[in-house]
């Protein structure tokens, strides 16, 4: 009898926490929902306010963006994106990873310092150091040049890559470590064959965190890019006009362009819970 009085209270409060989860989740769904109705309304329905719930559907926003009604091609833009994204991508990991290393499994003297040090370079303004980097990239000739928001975003994501994987590797066995070392394995075999596959949902996480980043980054891909090297969300910010109405258009791009995120999001969604979960509890 006692029992089944303590499990029900714990059964009751598991329900609760249950329903404030999926209200929340509800209520942060809402937006991308409403969002996605309005992309396949026409302009005049999508700028009535209070909303047409009712209003009927059309795929005219979607033509407008993939310039089917003429307007320019989305395409480069996108290709330009992912090119950023994922090559900036590979490259943090591949410079995070043995810097991890350093602090976590090998560390090296004063690495607190050193973590707090990367931490710092995240407290600037990105705009604070906008003009310096567009004279250095008008004086080296690497204006509307993907190759420059590689290195930019490169730069950018690997303090905050550093630290995430720095707790994910505090997690690997030590012990394994010395093993390899003792069979006669050196740091980059260690790093690609040891390290690695233990910290996988870390380094996942990390990836994903870093591909977000650089897909959604627009301040320097704005001021400097022009047509070459124009990415997503510099397109989409080509809909939004001084006059006429632009809602449902941008609503249809805004929507295609979070197709890759929300696509990498759901393919590496265990590897991601497996990874923000690694080095929370001791």
């Amino acid at each position: 009898m006692s029992t089944v009085a303590v499990r029900t209270p714990a059964r009751r409060k598991g329900v609760g926490l249950g329903l404030v989860a999926w209200v929340i989740g509800i209520v942060f769904f809402l937006p991308i929902a409403w969002m996605a109705l309005t992309s396949f309304h026409s302009e005049t329905d999508a700028a009535k306010n209070p909303p047409a719930f009712g209003a009927s559907l059309t795929l005219d926003g979607y033509r407008d963006f993939f310039g089917t009604g003429g307007g320019a091609s989305p395409w480069p833009a996108l290709i330009n994106s992912v090119v950023a994204s994922v090559a900036s991508t590979l490259f943090v990991l591949l410079l995070a990873l043995p810097a991890a290393y350093a602090l976590s499994l090998r560390p090296v003297k004063k690495w607190t310092d050193v973590l707090f040090f990367f931490l710092s370079t995240k407290m600037l303004p990105v705009v604070a150091g906008l003009l310096p980097i567009y004279l250095f990239a008008k004086n080296t000739h690497m204006l509307d040049n993907i190759w420059l928001l590689v290195i930019l975003y490169t730069s950018m994501n690997l303090p905050i890559a550093v630290w995430m994987m720095q707790s994910f590797l505090a997690e690997v066995p030590v012990a394994i470590i010395e093993a390899a070392r003792v069979d006669g394995a050196r740091l980059p075999t260690i790093l690609a064959r040891v390290v690695a596959p233990i910290a996988l949902p870390g380094i996942a996480a990390t990836a994903l965190i870093c591909f977000i980043f650089s897909w959604n980054e627009l301040l320097f891909a704005r001021v400097l890019t022009g047509v070459v090297a124009e990415t997503a969300p510099v397109f989409l910010t080509g809909f939004i006009t001084s006059q006429g109405l632009f809602l449902a258009k941008v609503c249809a791009a805004s929507l295609v362009i979070s197709l890759p995120v929300l696509a990498a999001g759901f393919a590496a969604q265990d590897k991601l819970v497996q990874g923000l979960s690694l080095g929370a509890v001791k």
